[in-house]
């Protein structure tokens, strides 16, 4: 018996930004080798090309939101499911397992890892951090926006710093040269 099943709980895991190889496995959670009852996908089902995602349940938890009245689970445009864009996450789905991406994410994670080390010895730099196709660069401090957004303008790259984040999570598709062009970017904080 699992901790979930002894106390009644259901795992619910968000797999939206790092689902579909994002983190070099098909699913973040293949790591710990569990399975969620509720699992939330999105942004690369689609290949980013059209906003659709996702939430995949065990049969009897859908079934318990079926069975309920009309319009108690009630959703908006993301996950209303139109032809095009199941059409489009079908063919990007069919894309992803017709190559080794996994040897893609790893090149990936190996340049991220070698040009943000650096970041180490930065003094307003905590911690770095790289998963397959993420990377991250933790400050001690907030991003300050209004400095920070200009300077990676400048640089040629467009980054969204989160609270002490400053993050990439780029294409399968990148070109060595063009990660590099990030990364620079990414370390033009200082």
């Amino acid at each position: 018996m699992t901790h979930d099943q002894k106390y009644n709980v259901l795992l619910i895991l968000d797999e939206i930004a790092t689902g579909f190889g994002r983190t070099g496995k098909m699913f973040a959670s293949d790591y710990a080798a569990i399975c969620p009852d509720i699992l939330c996908v999105g942004k690369a089902l689609s290949g980013g090309f059209i906003s659709l995602a996702a939430t995949l349940t065990t049969r009897e938890i859908s079934e318990s939101f079926a069975a309920g009245e009309a319009g108690v689970f009630t959703h908006g445009p993301t996950f209303m499911a139109n032809p095009l864009a199941c059409a489009v996450s079908l063919e990007n789905l069919t894309l992803l397992e017709s190559y080794d991406w996994q040897s893609t994410i790893r090149a990936i994670e190996s340049q991220l890892k070698t040009e943000l080390e650096h970041c180490r010895s930065l003094a307003a730099v905590k911690d770095v951090r790289v998963l397959g196709a993420i990377g991250v660069v933790e400050l001690h401090d907030p991003v300050n926006m209004q400095a920070i957004q200009p300077r990676f303008v400048e640089e040629g790259v467009w980054l969204r710093p989160f609270g002490r984040l400053i993050y990439t999570m780029p294409p399968y598709i990148i070109q060595p040269s063009e990660l590099a062009a990030i990364t620079s970017g990414l370390s033009s904080f200082n």
